[in-house]
């Protein structure tokens, strides 16, 4: 069983670039599976830093295929200005493949996005405005366009006349803009045919054929579990299934080819966006975290909202993926805290629980219940080893995979390739903390 699924394990930005990027070499695939270019992913390189939205991070591998899948939204424009970034800056991008069935996105559905938003005034999502949402309403209408239809000049056009004869009144008189020229759509989707016809291809079968033969494959997800649209804190979500089952559906293989589910888990919290945060800090103390993590968005720049490490969240996040082990990230930045908190469980209309809420309303009533675990001021940013890390900071990881009841086998203490731990699986326990035991503290 060759197939490894990699996946965020709270709200995204845990670092699935870097952990990407660092078990490429092994693979032999890399299936991007969900998302658009609403997400972004950072690379460091040496002394280079690469972001990517749409390019599988496995890409600045030469010995690894990258593979678009089935599951995510594409808009050309910004795939084809994406890779020739990367060719100039001497990364080949020869080998990406892109499903045929994967879905574009077209001009009225970042319209519509962006429209969408303004109308919503204070209760917005807070999209990054791409047309990533608007795309998958489409797919699921069976309104969408997909790549495949690229290589049809007449289906194209059909598909978009069908579109625009309901959605130019729509912002005509809803919305009060001008319509769309369809004939000029259709006349810019074809040359972004030319550009892509080498590249699409049947690509379920071609990642069944390599995971049949033995080759390493490796599903990476975008966003996290928590913007997961069913599992989710919606309507604070994204439009796609970033959980490990979302892989399947969006690369298009079983379950069977599947032998080790990787959660990505930063050493605290962020999220962009709106929506409920539950160990979120206000004021002076999140500034501070923002400050030491560079907590800013790779595709929008936005600042993210930053907390303690939630480790209900990484529970719920173990469940509903079946992580099999735990990759940490961003250790370092915790090193100039003389006490850490971290979240064991809720308060919820005075009740503790340690389980993820059922309802949204639960949620935005929650309070965190916090342990205080010690914290450690050296800088750790050059360490290989485990056992070089100081006291403090492995019993932080120690707790992680207690709290997390899954095993830490790698831990990031920086950006680059070479700043991160590996270690062999430890002897994860699901912990339950005591309810008479459990404290809180505001933070």
């Amino acid at each position: 069983m060759p197939g490894t699924i990699l996946v965020g394990s709270q709200w995204g930005d845990e670092g699935k670039g870097k952990v990407t990027d660092f078990l490429a070499d092994k693979m032999d695939v890399v299936v991007r599976y969900q998302g658009g270019n609403n997400a972004g992913h950072t690379v460091v390189v040496g002394e280079r830093t690469f972001k990517l939205h749409l390019a599988p991070s496995g890409i600045m591998y030469p010995h690894v295929t990258p593979v678009i899948g089935n599951g995510m939204v594409v808009d050309p424009g910004f795939l084809l200005a994406e890779l020739a970034a990367l060719e100039a800056r001497g990364i080949a991008t020869g080998k990406l493949l892109i499903s045929a069935n994967a879905h574009l996105i077209m001009p009225w559905h970042k319209e519509m996005d962006k429209l969408t938003e303004r109308w919503l005034g204070r209760n917005r999502i807070g999209t990054t405005g791409r047309g990533i949402g608007p795309a998958y309403a489409d797919k699921v209408g069976r309104l969408g366009i997909r790549v495949q239809d690229l290589l049809d000049p007449g289906i194209l056009a059909k598909k978009a006349e069908a579109v625009l004869r309901e959605r130019n009144p729509l912002l005509a008189k809803v919305y009060n803009r001008l319509p769309l020229d369809g004939e000029a759509i259709v006349e810019e989707y074809a040359t972004y045919a030319e550009a892509l016809r080498p590249r699409i291809a049947d690509t379920s079968l071609f990642v069944w054929n390599a995971l049949r033969e033995g080759r390493q494959v490796l599903f990476e997800g975008a966003q996290a579990t928590l913007l997961d649209v069913d599992h989710g804190t919606y309507p604070f979500v994204t439009s796609s299934s970033p959980v490990a089952g979302g892989a399947l559906a969006g690369a298009g293989v079983g379950p069977g080819w599947i032998e080790r589910v990787i959660g990505i888990v930063k050493a605290y919290t962020t999220r962009v966006g709106a929506g409920p945060f539950p160990t979120e800090l206000e004021g002076a103390a999140g500034e501070a975290l923002r400050a030491a993590g560079d907590e800013f968005g790779t595709t929008t720049g936005r600042a993210r909202r930053c907390g303690w490490l939630d480790t209900v969240a990484l529970r719920y996040a173990a469940r509903v993926n079946g992580l099999t082990e735990l990759f940490v990230t961003k250790l370092d930045v915790l090193s100039r805290l003389e006490r850490v908190p971290v979240a064991t469980a809720y308060r919820i209309d005075g009740e503790l629980t340690e389980d993820w809420p059922m309802t949204q309303t639960e949620l935005h009533h929650a309070e965190p219940v916090y342990e205080l675990l010690e914290g450690w001021r050296e800088d750790i940013s050059g360490v290989t080893r485990l056992a070089d890390l100081p006291r403090a900071a492995r019993a932080y990881v120690d707790a992680i995979e207690k709290l997390g009841g899954v095993a830490v086998t790698a831990i990031g203490v920086g950006p680059g390739r070479d700043q991160t731990i590996a270690q062999q699986a430890g002897s994860a326990v699901a912990w339950r903390p005591p309810a008479q035991e459990a404290t809180s503290r505001e933070e």
